[in-house]
């Protein structure tokens, strides 16, 4: 089966939605143009599981709850559900346990989109 090499969160105010992500992650992300494409990439770490992805912001990039969900790897969900309401964010589910997988939460960003974090512990 084939694996997940990136994702993409739209945005209609990309400035706003990467000074959201990067104060509710604690991390810096890279801005780049690529024609009428504006983008913000998540930064990637050798070593560290999963795929990297980005903000973009263009015509056909609409915010939404519907659709995929992506769930973006940390390590306290409590912490970063914390940041997400003083960012202008909404909690919309706490962190809870799945059981031996770990934990998850879930949020809606600056930008209207449903996005969900997973931890180990």
């Amino acid at each position: 089966m084939s694996h997940s090499v990136w994702f993409e969160i739209p945005a209609l105010d990309l400035d706003q939605a990467k000074a959201f992500y990067e104060y509710i992650l604690g991390e810096s992300l890279t801005l780049q143009e690529m024609g009428p494409l504006r983008m913000a990439w998540f930064p990637m770490h050798e070593g560290r599981m999963g795929s990297t992805g980005t903000l973009v912001q263009a015509q056909s990039y609409e915010p939404s709850h519907k659709g995929t969900l992506i769930y973006l790897g940390v390590e306290d969900i409590d912490a970063v559900l914390a940041r997400v309401e003083e960012k202008g964010g909404k909690i919309l589910n706490p962190r809870m346990s799945i059981g031996e997988h770990g934990f998850v939460g879930h949020f809606e960003d600056c930008e209207g989109n449903r996005i969900g974090l997973h931890s180990v512990k």
